[in-house]
C-alpha cells in the first residue's frame, strides 16, 4: 500500500481534529439541551402537581372533579392517572394514557408507542401514609424531536466541518511544503556540473530555514570536495606522469641499439629509482585513503616525546648542519600514542622546516604539557607564508611554490597530508600559524589513559 503524502496525511490530521472538538463540543450542547428541557419539564410538573393537591385536597367534595378537569385543561399535553394506596385505578384523564407507569418516586422518562413522556410520581397527601397516588404525565415528543433534529445537525456540521478542513488543510499544506518542493527539485538537479546551486534562505519560513542553511552547506561541501577531487586526480596524474614518461624515453633509447652490459646496468638502476619513487608515492596515497575511511589505528603505547624529539633531531642534525640551521629542543611530556606514526609526523615537519630554513636559521621543537593534553610546535625561523595559503598547506599534491617540482616522495606535496591524517588518528588537531618571521606548525594531542 502506498504511503500517504506528508500533505496527505497533514489535511487528515487536521480533519481528525476538527471532527473530534465539533464533535465534542456538540455533544456537549446536545446534553446541556436535553438537561435544559428536563429541568423545565421538571419545575413544570412540580407547579402542576401543587395546583393539583389544592384542586384534590378533599377527594370527597362534589366540585372536586370540575376542579380537576379544570386544571388539567389548562395543560393540554399533561396527563393525570390516580391510583390508591391498594394499586387500584381510580381516574384517568385520558384512555390512551400506557397501562404500565413507573412506579418509583420523583421524575422519570418512557416511552410508549412512538410517544414520549416526562413522569411524576408524587403522594397526593404528603402527611398521609395511606395517601393516593398521583402520577403526571407531560407529552414531551416535540422536545425529543428537536433533539433528535439537533443531533442529526451536529453530525452534518462535523462532517462538513471535517471535509472543509481536509480540503483547507491539503492546500494549506501544499503551500507550506512549497520549500521543500523546492528544494528536492535543487537535490534532483543536483549533478557533478550543478553544485553551485544554492535554497534562498531569505525567502525560507523560520521551521525551514535552518533546514535549508544546512542544505546549503551540505552543497558547499559537495562542491569543495569534488574539487578537491578532481584536483586530487589531476595532481595524480601529473605526478605519475613524468616519471612514466622518463621510464619509456630510457628504455627506448637504451633498446635502439646494442649497448654494453653496463649500460644496461646503469639504466636498470636509473628505472629502479623511478620505480621506487613511483612505488612510495602509491603507498602514501593509500596511507591516505585508509586515514579517510578511518583505518588508521594507532597502537598505544607511553611515549616520552622529549626522547622522541631528540632522537629526530639527532637524525636531522647533519643535514641541518650542512644547511647551517641550529636545531634545539624545549620541554617534555610524557602520551599514549603510536611510536613509529608520530616519529613519522615529527619527521615530515622537521624536513619541511629544513627545506625552508636560511642559512644560519633556527628550528625549535617545543613540548609543553597542559591540563588537558600537550602541545607540540615545530616552529622555523625564515620567510613567512601568505595567510590565504595557510589552509591549503594540508592539501594533497599541494605547494606553495606554484611550479611543479620533480623530486622524491616525500616531496610531492603528501607529507603534511599524512601528518594531518597521523594527527587526526590520534584525537588531535594541527594547525599552521606565521609571523613574525617564524612559520609554526602547531600539534595538539590528548595526553590518553
Amino acid at each position: 500500500m502506498r504511503r500517504l503524502s506528508l500533505s496527505s496525511r497533514l489535511a487528515l490530521l487536521f480533519a481528525a481534529c476538527t471532527a473530534v472538538v465539533s464533535l465534542f463540543a456538540g455533544v456537549l450542547f446536545s446534553r446541556a439541551s436535553e438537561a435544559h428541557f428536563v429541568e423545565l419539564d421538571q419545575q413544570l410538573l412540580d407547579g402542576k402537581l401543587m395546583d393539583l393537591r389544592r384542586a384534590l385536597h378533599d377527594v370527597q367534595s362534589s366540585d372536586s372533579e370540575v376542579r380537576l378537569a379544570d386544571e388539567l385543561n389548562r395543560q393540554v399535553d399533561l396527563s393525570l392517572r390516580i391510583t390508591g394506596n391498594d394499586g387500584q385505578r381510580w381516574y384517568d384523564s385520558s384512555a390512551r394514557l400506557p397501562e404500565k407507569l413507573p412506579q418509583k418516586p420523583g421524575i422519570s422518562t418512557l416511552n410508549d408507542n412512538g410517544t414520549d413522556y416526562r413522569v411524576l410520581n408524587a403522594p397526593l397527601f404528603v402527611d398521609r401514609p395511606d395517601s393516593p397516588q398521583l402520577t403526571l404525565l407531560l407529552d414531551i415528543t416535540h422536545h425529543q424531536h428537536f433533539l433528535q433534529r439537533m443531533q442529526h445537525l451536529i453530525w452534518l456540521t462535523v462532517g462538513l466541518s471535517a471535509l472543509a478542513t481536509a480540503l483547507l488543510g491539503a492546500w494549506a499544506a501544499r503551500s507550506g511544503l512549497r520549500p521543500l518542493r523546492r528544494m528536492s527539485a535543487i537535490a534532483s538537479g543536483v549533478s557533478a556540473q550543478s553544485l553551485n546551486a544554492r535554497l534562498p534562505e531569505e525567502n525560507m519560513p523560520s521551521e525551514l530555514k535552518e533546514l535549508a542553511h544546512s542544505f546549503n552547506a551540505m552543497l558547499g561541501r559537495l562542491d569543495d570536495s569534488f574539487q578537491r577531487l578532481s584536483a586530487f586526480s589531476a595532481d595524480i596524474a601529473h605526478e605519475l606522469r613524468t616519471p612514466l614518461s622518463n621510464l619509456l624515453t630510457h628504455t627506448q633509447v637504451i633498446l635502439t641499439q646494442p649497448r654494453p652490459l653496463e649500460d644496461y646496468r646503469e639504466a636498470l638502476h636509473s628505472n629502479l629509482e623511478e620505480l621506487q619513487w613511483m612505488a612510495q608515492l602509491v603507498n602514501d596515497m593509500l596511507y591516505l585513503a585508509k586515514a579517510d575511511h578511518g583505518l588508521l589505528t594507532p597502537k598505544r603505547e607511553s611515549l616520552q616525546l622529549a626522547e622522541e624529539a631528540d632522537l629526530l633531531l639527532e637524525f636531522f642534525a647533519p643535514l641541518a648542519e650542512d644547511a647551517q640551521v641550529r636545531l634545539s629542543r624545549e620541554g617534555s611530556a610524557r602520551m599514549e600514542g603510536d611510536r613509529s606514526m608520530l616519529r613519522r609526523a615529527l619527521s615530515n615537519l622537521l624536513d619541511n622546516a629544513l627545506r625552508f630554513t636560511p642559512a644560519e636559521g633556527e628550528v625549535r621543537v617545543r613540548i609543553v604539557e597542559q591540563a588537558k593534553g600537550l602541545s607540540l610546535t615545530v616552529e622555523n625561523s625564515g620567510d613567512g607564508i601568505d595567510g590565504a595559503l595557510l589552509q591549503r598547506l594540508f592539501d594533497r599534491f599541494y605547494r606553495a611554490d606554484p611550479a611543479r617540482q620533480e623530486g622524491s616522495s616525500e616531496h610531492a606535496g603528501l607529507g603534511l597530508a599524512i601528518t594531518q591524517s597521523i594527527i587526526r588518528a590520534h584525537g588531535g588537531q594541527i594547525r599552521c600559524e606565521s609571523e613574525n618571521g617564524w612559520t609554526r606548525f602547531v600539534l595538539e594531542l590528548p595526553k590518553g589513559d
